[in-house]
């Protein structure tokens, strides 16, 4: 049974770790931005970054599975 959903397991452990390691990101920046009293317009301007990240990901993923869909891919 395992083989037979082998990709799809695959699939769903790799898109939990990439959330887990945006987390994690996000826990270490701000961490150091509140331990380095960084502005309030510098602290918009990194969560900003951090956040057109992941949105990457996140676009990258839909455009994938509409591909695939669609026969494209």
């Amino acid at each position: 049974m395992l083989s037979e959903y082998y990709e799809q397991i695959e699939a769903v452990v790799l898109n939990l770790s990439l959330t887990a390691l945006f987390l994690l990101m996000a826990y270490a920046v701000h961490d150091v931005l509140k331990k380095n009293d960084v502005p309030m317009a510098g602290r918009l301007v990194v969560y900003l970054v951090l956040f057109l990240g992941a949105a990457g990901f996140l676009a990258k993923g839909f455009i994938q599975v509409f591909w695939q869909s669609s026969g494209v891919g």
